[in-house]
């Protein structure tokens, strides 16, 4: 779910309720974050952390794990600290009281945290605690909304879909009366090929059932549908995608449908557009980066990595600035579309998105130099679906973290009482 889509929705939420092998090195022991005052230390960016601290900072773990950086002990403890005793993450919390009645659990913040954990191979009781509240809030129709209760919507429901799945639960298992599957739920959002949108999904349908086309819920739910997590490995591309027709298509197919869609929408300018807000002065659509980057990620995941070549050239162009004002969020969607395609993190553009994001947190335990996407070899490693959880070279990162003083990796540190 792109940055900006998120805090709209919060908002709205809060009113109705290689060729060189990469070397580990040690880093700089772990300063104070950046925080703004009033934040926690150990909070990843400076803005107000209300409706997205949990979602940036998974995302941000997310995006160094991939780039071999060990995050700081500190950081890890808060995230784990936002975790409720049933399991459930909130968007943000004061951790120093315990959840209540007037806690909202977050299904977007709850799974981004329980993918964030699984890649990083900490907290597994923390994970399964997610996972568990995961599956007791999942709707009849076999999906989730953004909120327990809520109805299903297909961004929700793809990354919940992708945390269980990393999480190792067999989704076929994940079943509702009827047989509903989080997969059923999925392709109940999608549209049938034919016509301009053929293959897309739609957020979820309008008051009369009327499906309209979403970038956003079509990246999310491409990589819900095929099981892959928000951090996606880095596949060779394959045949151009297709637009199967018919009923009872399989997941599979679902999202190649929804690949199809977003490699058309991308094919001409290379970026997909953001609607003018409601009375901004300015009536043409802007370039929606967020998007953009997610779509590139979704059509890698699925095969179609040369069908992201040109946006990812555009990005390196074009979005360095907003990802920059963005945050860490922002700064980890590029890192994470850079991945995905095998293009170089470290050098994005003449920007090395990798410290850009190290920056807006505490210093990292680890890093690895150089990037691991630079000397990407033919058939990469699918980061996203490792049974291991950890590649080699992040193991390397974490015994000489250890060897340096920094071992929380392999700590067993209790989760926070406070909860």
């Amino acid at each position: 779910m792109s940055v900006r889509r998120r805090a709209a929705a919060l908002a709205i939420t809060a009113v109705l309720c290689g060729a060189a092998a990469p070397v580990a090195v040690a880093a700089p022991s772990p300063s104070p974050s950046p925080s703004a005052p009033g934040l926690p230390a150990g909070l990843y960016g400076t803005k107000d952390p209300t409706y997205d601290g949990v979602w940036r900072q998974s995302l941000a773990f997310l995006a160094q794990k991939i780039e071999l950086v060990t995050p700081a002990a500190q950081s890890v403890d808060w995230l784990v600290g936002q975790q409720c005793d049933s399991g459930a993450f909130p968007s943000y919390r004061d951790a120093s009281e315990p959840c209540d009645a007037m806690t909202v659990a977050d299904t977007n913040a709850t799974a981004a945290a329980v993918q964030a954990l699984v890649e990083l191979g900490v907290h597994r009781e923390v994970v399964d605690n997610g996972v568990a509240w995961l599956k007791s809030v999942q709707n009849a129709d076999g999906g989730w909304g953004y909120n327990p209760g809520s109805p299903s919507d297909a961004n929700s429901t793809g990354v919940v879909t992708g945390a269980l799945a990393r999480a190792g639960v067999p989704l076929a298992e994940v079943t509702k009366a009827g047989g509903k599957t989080p997969y059923t739920a999925l392709q109940t959002f999608a549209l049938p090929c034919g016509g301009e949108d053929g293959g897309a999904f739609a957020y979820q349908p309008d008051k009369k059932g009327v499906l309209t086309a979403n970038a956003d819920a079509t990246a999310a739910a491409v990589l819900g549908a095929m099981g892959k997590g928000l951090a996606a490995g880095n596949y060779n591309a394959v045949k151009a995608p297709v637009c199967h027709k018919g009923t009872g298509l399989t997941p599979e197919q679902s999202a190649q449908n929804g690949a199809f869609h977003l490699a058309k929408a991308l094919g001409g300018t290379g970026h997909l557009d953001l609607p003018p807000m409601p009375g901004a002065e300015e009536s043409a659509p802007q370039p929606d980066f967020g998007n953009t980057a997610d779509a590139v990620v979704a059509l890698a995941a699925s095969g179609h990595k040369d069908k992201a070549a040109g946006a990812v050239a555009y990005l390196e162009k074009h979005a360095q600035g907003w990802a920059k004002e963005g945050g860490p969020a922002a700064t980890a969607q590029l890192v994470l579309a850079a991945h995905a395609t095998g293009a170089d993190a470290r050098d994005f553009g003449g920007v090395d998105l990798v410290r850009q994001l190290n920056a807006t947190g505490p210093a990292p335990a680890a890093t690895a130099v150089p990037s691991p996407t630079a000397t990407a070899p033919s058939k990469p490693a699918d980061t996203s679906s490792d049974d291991e959880g950890l590649g080699l070279w992040w193991i390397i990162g974490i015994g000489l973290a250890f060897g340096a003083g920094i071992g929380f990796l392999l700590s067993g540190r209790r989760k926070n009482q406070q909860l």
